[in-house]
């Protein structure tokens, strides 16, 4: 169990290093400018979904952090592992492949088909 709690803290340094690259990337996108005077309209229509490219992937990470917060926080509390829908335990091949997940397979199907 250190093990995955040692990979989680591992991953969320990761996250945490892409968030900063892609803020920067975005930011550098931002002061760019966005009015397209003078400007090709190919090149304002490419700059733009760059810039849109840029928040969408800072918001996935941002998302992936999120997560990784919240399964430390339940590994510390001692409730990692287990589903927060129904209490069973997640399954160790799961938690090996998705160590983020916070719900078993069972839950996740059910959640996926609304």
């Amino acid at each position: 169990m250190e093990e995955q709690r040692a990979e989680l803290q591992e991953e969320l340094e990761r996250v945490e290093r892409r968030i900063a690259t892609t803020e920067a990337e975005l930011e550098s996108l931002l002061k760019g400018g966005t009015d397209g005077a003078g400007r090709d309209p190919a090149d304002v229509g490419s700059s733009n979904f760059e810039r849109d490219q840029e928040v969408s992937l800072a918001a996935n990470v941002k998302e992936m952090a999120e997560q990784l917060h919240l399964a430390i926080s339940r590994f510390d509390d001692g409730e990692y592992g287990l589903c927060e829908v129904c209490g069973q335990p997640i399954g160790k091949g799961r938690l090996q492949v998705f160590p983020r997940a916070t719900l078993c397979v069972t839950c996740k199907q059910r959640e996926e088909r609304r």
